[in-house]
């Protein structure tokens, strides 16, 4: 066959299969061309999710005529004034958004410069252009896209529901307006008001519009600076998170992406705070100088390339961690909440008949001493043994999780504050205790360890146990020694002096190699030690179901008070809840 030079229109045509796949490519297409022209405020307005209308206004500058017309020629943009396309410093440039719209729909845009004394008004249907004509029209833009992908009748089938297709432009506008918060943003479908964002200049409170005020009452704000790379944003709290990570957002010099590199950076920062099946919330803003990222690597331009991706990645999660390190001992309000929503008065309840022995002296004083007889090996120093006899309840309150008054349920901790009470959650906040000290002793050197007296040997599959021995010296830094025992085997010689006595080998490994399988293919090695780690410190924490005595209470919350990362268990659950006495007093009727 003979090479031949494709028509215009369906060059045009091809273009918007790449750049404008449906409703929402267009709608961000049009939006950015107006925060570029310097627009103040804008507005969408949809039918039927996009497919029979888009309408976006703004009040930026405006287009001449000759400029108007020149603007639905490919590869026409005002955006490349010194033809470098490594120094780009506006969100559209590529100058092929309106041709392409135009080539698959009924386009018309009118517009006024800010210097002229009318407006201008121009057509395309079907990739045919018309010529401008005067129109009556205050200084900005208006462009309207009718039936879009009309004269592409098989692209049109691959369009979702309207719902869905509304569904995506309202998640795109939204996150454009993340990194504007100077501008007015105001979506309507179908004549209904769907997103109305007034221009306010703070990052915090944009975010706390479009997120909920939960995300803004539950986050910490993040400032970083390594070398050029200045990252900045909200990060949220580990225990307030989701079952997606469609709630993080990305923004690389101001325009959203989502990139895999910045994915992958914010769950290595989360890797020890937050269970493998949860998401953190995020909004994350890197500024590069533009000749250090590439924003042309993706005909949406939803990807970036760094020229270092290893120093962005660097400063990212260092920026996220120190962040996270400085809230760790937070937890979310939102639990809170919860909380004390799930109390019920109950007044005409009946009252449950008690046997006097219930409230004698000598069962409750015999009680006391069975439980605190009880013999506790300490998993962590300083926790102390139990003694026989009984403690003093210590009196200070004036400890930031306050003073231990009683155990529940063999696992949750009461304790008062100065201002309400809390309740932690023992297996939780030791396991934090623990996996802390874990990862000290591995940055001094090493894990200590325990040689057994006699090696544990572990029947497993041959692929199971080679992932396990490909790992030894991985291993062996964390204080677990494994060798091979014969087909399909492992013997273990070692495991940390830690777990000595306190855990079960067998299952340990097992649940070893289950996170190595889990991860294998896409964790870095830091996180694969993370997560052995707190494989590990679950397995030497204080169980549920063991009591303690008041002092050994006392002891777990001075430690946590001094841990990084206490308010959450390495797997992203709340250690503790706070009440405060003025909501305990809301729900006896007191205020």
């Amino acid at each position: 066959m003979r090479i031949r030079h494709l028509p215009d229109y369906l060059v045009n045509q091809i273009a918007a299969g790449e750049v404008i796949e449906r409703p929402s490519a267009a709608v961000k297409e049009l939006v950015e061309n107006a925060i570029d022209a310097g627009a103040r405020q804008i507005e969408v307005d949809l039918r039927d999710g996009g497919k029979s209308l888009i309408r976006v206004r703004d009040n930026g500058s405006g287009m001449t005529r000759e400029e108007l017309a020149a603007c639905i020629e490919r590869h026409a943009t005002s955006k490349l004034p010194d033809d470098d396309l490594v120094n780009i410093r506006h969100l559209g440039f590529r100058g092929e958004a309106l041709p392409s719209i135009g080539a698959v729909s009924r386009l018309s845009i009118t517009s006024k410069h800010k210097d002229e004394d009318t407006g201008w008004t121009l057509g395309v249907e079907g990739g045919k252009k018309k010529e401008p004509v005067p129109a009556p029209h205050p200084q900005g833009s208006t462009v309207e896209v009718k039936d879009l992908f009309y004269a592409t009748p098989a692209r049109l089938k691959f369009l979702k529901t309207d719902k869905a297709e509304y569904a995506a432009v309202k998640d795109m506008l939204s996150r454009i307006a993340m990194a504007h918060p100077d501008i007015t943003f105001k979506l309507t479908h179908n004549g209904a008001n769907s997103l109305s964002l007034n221009a306010t200049g703070e990052r915090q409170a944009r975010l706390a519009a479009v997120l909920g005020k939960d995300f803004g009452d539950n986050c910490v704000p993040i400032e970083a600076q390594r070398e050029y790379v200045h990252v900045t944003g909200y990060a949220g709290l580990p225990s307030f998170d989701k079952g997606t990570a469609q709630y993080q957002f990305l923004f690389v010099n101001g325009r959203p992406v989502r990139d895999r590199l910045l994915l992958g950076c914010i769950r290595a920062a989360y890797s020890d705070l937050m269970s493998r099946d949860r998401h953190p919330i995020a909004a994350l803003y890197i500024d590069v100088p533009p000749e250090e990222v590439d924003v042309n690597v993706h005909p949406a331009k939803a990807e970036v390339r760094f020229r270092d991706s290893a120093l962005v990645r660097g400063a990212i999660v260092s920026a996220l961690k120190h962040a996270l390190l400085e809230g760790g001992q937070t937890t979310s309000s939102t639990i809170s909440a919860f909380a004390l929503s799930s109390f019920k008065p109950h007044s005409a309840a009946p009252a449950l008949p008690l046997s006097r022995s219930a409230y004698s002296s000598r069962a409750y004083g015999a009680g006391m001493a069975e439980r605190m007889a009880q013999p506790y090996a300490p998993l962590m120093e300083p926790i102390p043994s139990a003694r026989a006899e009984l403690h003093t309840v210590p009196q200070t309150v004036s400890y930031p999780l306050g003073a231990p008054r009683a155990q529940l349920h063999e696992n949750y901790i009461i304790a008062q504050t100065e201002d309400g009470m809390m309740i932690i959650d023992q297996h939780a906040a030791h396991e934090r205790l623990v996996y802390e000290r874990f990862k000290a002793q591995l940055a001094d050197g090493g894990i200590a360890t325990q040689g057994l007296l006699i090696p544990e040997i572990i029947d497993m599959s041959d692929t199971r146990s080679n992932a396990l021995l490909d790992k030894a010296d991985l291993f062996r830094r964390l204080g677990l020694e494994i060798e091979a025992f014969g087909q399909g085997s492992i013997a273990v010689r070692s495991v940390p002096a830690i777990l000595s006595g306190k855990a079960d080998t067998v299952k340990l490994v097992n649940d070893i190699a289950d996170e190595l399988e889990d991860q294998e293919s896409s964790t870095l090695l830091e996180e694969k030690m993370n997560a052995v780690l707190a494989t590990m410190a679950c397995h030497g924490s204080v169980r549920s179901g063991r009591r303690l005595s008041i002092e050994e209470m006392n002891a777990l919350l001075r430690q946590m008070e001094e841990t990084e990362n206490s308010g959450h268990c390495n797997h992203g659950r709340p250690t503790y809840i706070s009440l405060s006495l003025k909501d305990i007093e809301k729900l006896f009727h007191r205020r």
